[in-house]
């Protein structure tokens, strides 16, 4: 038996999981932030009901976003085998691309879980409470978190085409 076409259509499959994934996860983002933030302002001029009502949709966000991180992870360890036989081709180009790429993808990981977990539950609560004061310090420093995720996803993405370009 011929494993070849297999693993070609396997390899088809994978990196077309990967891309849906990674399309669903960034798009989404970017859809969140230049989006439903904006049109939030036009449901309500109340603050607080306005970061009630994005603190829910992101809750529901948040439940897709954690299995589609899995997925996109798991599939770009499958994916990146295509590039590295040996750690010593993440030294060389196409591998210095992906080891930025997996640097990068670590660095959002970590931000996304500590935005999410940190200033999301803070934001909410001081939404509910009427903070509204706490609820605008914190704020600005959640958007810059936000904007630095979004240029990571960015940079992630250009990294991706980069690594399709031959040497």
């Amino acid at each position: 038996m011929n494993l070849v076409p297999f693993q070609s259509y396997l390899n088809v499959a994978v990196l077309w999981i990967h891309l849906f994934a990674a399309t669903f996860f960034v798009g989404g983002s970017f859809f969140f932030w230049l989006v439903i933030i904006p049109a939030s302002r036009l449901i309500t001029t109340d603050e607080s009901e306005r970061t009630q009502i994005i603190g829910k949709i992101a809750k529901v966000f948040g439940k897709i976003v954690t299995p589609t991180l899995g997925v996109i992870v798991l599939t770009g360890i499958y994916n990146a085998s295509w590039y590295i036989t040996s750690w010593q081709n993440l030294l060389t180009y196409p591998g210095t691309i992906l080891l930025t790429k997996i640097i990068l993808v670590i660095l959002l990981l970590i931000l996304i879980y500590v935005h999410n977990v940190y200033f999301g539950k803070r934001i909410v609560a001081f939404a509910r409470e009427r903070n509204l004061e706490a609820l605008k310090r914190l704020r600005e420093t959640s958007r810059k978190v936000s904007a630095a995720n979004l240029i990571l996803m960015a940079t992630i993405f250009l990294l991706a085409v980069l690594m399709q370009i031959p040497p």
